[in-house]
């Protein structure tokens, strides 16, 4: 019996059996993807909104602290002043404002109105005496220019007798719709100035806007500081950023959301983190035409935000990033 077509089959079948064995369950993983970069510099420079003589410093350099601790304080004492002066305009325009809305007293009225019977009076007895010098007239008994000053004593009387009703008026009515909105508006612009001065005496004390570590003390008590100038640089702790870079042919492979690993040089402890951001573009602008060589160098940024790295990463200390693949992560379920 011929045994050669037997033996062509059988080696065959394990030629085959290789291939699939290597294209399957039989071949490793990838590796990680292992990128470098460094832990970001957050830092904020406190300043006074307003300028001052520096009164006191509360920390110093290497201190932690925690959002809406004490930092330091300005001489108060300008802004108190200055807050008073605000506290007195507002009273005085809440006098005028009440004077214009409850009207004239009841005693201001009560004088217009005698002040009307008066003229009444006074009209009323130059009528009867124009009455009169008409009726001497007719006799000849009074001249022509006694007459005419009769008649113009009792035109004036007349008219006061007028002008008192009107004041009279005018006192029951109060003052005027508009001039009460003036007083308001008055009002309104005191309180906003009382406010601003409140402000300006609660800027006078420097605040942490969140926890962190004081990098550096930039001024002295006693030194005179505007709003330009820094009092105290802050490095913010949480959370922690990690800026790393990944090239183009790999831009695929990481997205938001990814689970990484981070090591630092000085410890063997490992953060767990993950990408936050990745930069829309590229790091450098490409040339018009490019090989497929030249692509492979683009890189872009990523940021991984760090969970429980405050106390131990340090800013701009250089760390290494193990991003696992999706590939890794199904290899190791199917094992």
């Amino acid at each position: 019996m011929n045994k050669k077509p037997i033996v062509f089959v059988i080696l065959l079948v394990l030629a085959a059996s290789f291939v699939i064995w290597q294209r399957g369950a039989g071949a490793k993983p990838k590796k990680d993807l292992v990128l470098y970069g460094n832990v970001e510099i957050r830092e904020v420079e406190m300043a006074f909104r307003g300028s001052g003589r520096l009164a006191a410093l509360a920390v110093d350099e290497g201190a932690t602290v925690e959002a809406g601790a004490l930092l330091a304080e300005l001489d108060d004492q300008p802004f108190r002043d200055s807050l008073l002066a605000a506290e007195a305009e507002v009273q005085r325009a809440q006098a005028e404002l009440a004077k214009l809305e409850h009207g004239n007293r009841p005693q201001e009225i009560q004088r217009a109105a005698a002040a009307l019977r008066q003229a009444e009076a006074v009209a009323a007895k130059a009528a009867a005496d124009l009455t009169r010098q008409e009726g001497l007239a007719a006799t000849g008994a009074a001249s022509q220019k006694v007459l005419e000053a009769a008649r113009a004593a009792q035109a004036e009387t007349a008219a006061a007798v007028v002008a008192a009703q009107q004041f009279l008026s005018l006192q029951k009515e109060g003052f005027r719709s508009e001039d009460i909105a003036v007083a308001r508006a008055r009002l309104a612009g005191a309180e906003a100035a009382r406010a601003q001065a409140q402000t300006a005496l609660a800027d006078t004390r420097l605040l942490a806007p969140e926890k962190s570590t004081v990098s550096s003390r930039l001024r002295e008590v006693g030194s005179m500081v505007s709003s330009r100038d820094a009092i105290y640089t802050l490095a913010l702790r949480d959370p922690i950023y990690v800026r790393a870079y990944v090239g183009e042919t790999d831009l695929g492979r990481v997205g938001p959301g990814t689970r990484v690993r981070v090591k630092t040089d000085s410890s063997e402890k490992v953060f767990v983190g993950q990408v936050g951001f990745i930069s829309p573009k590229a790091e450098f602008t490409p040339k018009t035409v490019e090989t497929t060589d030249l692509r492979t160098a683009l890189v872009y940024r990523l940021r991984i935000v760090v969970d429980g790295g405050s106390e131990t990463l340090r800013h701009g200390m250089p760390v290494t990033v193990y991003v696992e693949l999706p590939e890794n992560t199904d290899a190791k379920k199917a094992g």
